[in-house]
């Protein structure tokens, strides 16, 4: 690792110790606001563990930047990952008429939490992080790098589309739901729910999902992880249930699906900077629900203190009721979330999925414009069908790992 003179103080970036480096790796994380909305910000607290949110990854690293001299001082972090993707398909043969288009994968690497301490930013912290993670990406055989940011982010888009070479990319939706821990929401009878095993939901996540942006092609590994609370699948009633084969085979007309992930495992949340008129009338329904629980007022959730949430993902579906079915798959989500004591229910997508009006969600805790933009780090790389993928027209999916959040 290398050791520069960055305005009025050196630092040494190098790799994450867990045995002396976790204090001093959770007090920069403490310091700093992941996402803000106006005076609102949310703030996560991870459980003990400053690299858990890449260790489930199939390749992740954790770096930590010091400062050197006597008294020496971790004042900033940054996590990478790197797995393989698709960046694109192949579309069949004209004479293949039947056959499916095929995935084009890519070796991708993600940046997941750059943070600096307040009081060392704007001094080259940040960039050298940065630098030093794309140079182990680049080690790895990574082909290209994202990262995600709230576009209202001035200062991590200053970085790494003014000074690292980013381009702004894809912009999804991350919706937020808050989980009424008053009462379960009613799920509607005229849908049948089935719940796939992991093996099952890797078939249909392989046969229908693969084509779609950053679907990871180890999927079965997420699939299996003990963080994955199962795969949900939501079927008009009367369509009949028999196994995966015959359902790929000959799906009905609408159908819809979706998986949970126990993000509150690993870390949890804390909404600061809102009025106490605001934190007043929030208390008010939860008081309200609790003496009158058969109106089903949607109370507000204690969201002022540490709270976890569930995360989903690998949602679609097809057919003129997807909305309607994937709105009974959220519902069902929510109830898991509120047995497992969860303050919210979150997950990102295209806005232009056909199921969108079915997923609930506040516009207050939501974000309908997450940016993710993206670098190609390698000269020569694998996905000549698809080009350069920077420069690619968005699809109308994408697919958020779990991991990743």
């Amino acid at each position: 690792m290398r050791t520069e003179q960055v305005q009025k103080i050196k630092v040494v970036v190098r790799e994450y110790d867990a045995d002396k480096d976790l204090a001093g790796a959770e007090a920069v994380e403490r310091s700093c606001e992941v996402s803000q909305s106006g005076a609102v910000s949310i703030f996560t607290d991870l459980l003990g563990d400053p690299a858990c949110r890449v260790r489930h990854s199939p390749a992740f690293l954790m770096l930590v930047a010091e400062t050197v001299g006597p008294k020496k001082e971790i004042v900033g972090l940054i996590r990478g990952c790197v797995k393989t993707i698709t960046c694109g398909k192949r579309s069949p043969r004209p004479s293949a008429t039947a056959a499916a288009a095929v995935p084009i994968y890519t070796k991708a690497a993600y940046i997941v939490g750059l943070r600096v301490s307040p009081c060392h930013r704007r001094k080259g912290v940040g960039l050298q992080l940065v630098e030093q993670m794309e140079e182990w990406f680049r080690s790895s055989g990574a082909e290209y790098a994202y990262m995600a940011t709230d576009k209202d982010n001035e200062a991590s888009l200053r970085l790494f589309t003014g000074r690292c070479g980013y381009t702004k990319f894809r912009t999804p939706s991350l919706l937020v739901q808050p989980v009424f821990a008053g009462h379960r929401l009613p799920l509607r009878r005229a849908v049948t729910l089935v719940r796939l095993s992991p093996a099952n939901a890797e078939i249909l996540y392989r046969r229908r999902f693969s084509t779609v942006e950053f679907f990871p092609r180890d999927i079965d590994a997420v699939l299996r992880n003990p963080l994955s609370l199962g795969t949900f699948l939501a079927l008009p009633a009367g369509s009949g249930w028999t196994n995966i084969h015959s359902f790929i085979a000959d799906p009905p007309e609408s159908w819809a699906v979706l998986s949970v992930w126990d993000s509150q495992s690993l870390f949890r949340f804390e909404v600061r900077g809102v009025s106490l008129l605001r934190r007043g009338l929030a208390w008010t329904t939860r008081v309200v629900d609790r003496a009158v629980p058969w109106l089903r007022i949607p109370s507000f959730p204690n969201i002022f203190r540490p709270f976890g949430g569930y995360f989903l993902y690998g949602l679609g579906g097809e057919g003129p009721s997807t909305a309607a079915l994937m709105r009974v798959l959220c519902r069902h989500a929510h109830n898991m979330a509120r047995a497992g004591g969860c303050g919210i229910v979150a997950t990102e997508v295209t806005a232009c999925e056909a199921f969108m009006p079915g997923i609930p969600y506040w516009q207050k805790l939501s974000i309908e414009e997450d940016l993710w933009c993206i670098k190609r780090l390698a000269e020569d790389y694998s996905d000549g069908a698809v080009g350069d993928w920077t420069r690619s027209a968005p699809g109308n999916s994408i697919f958020v790992d779990p991991r990743e959040v």
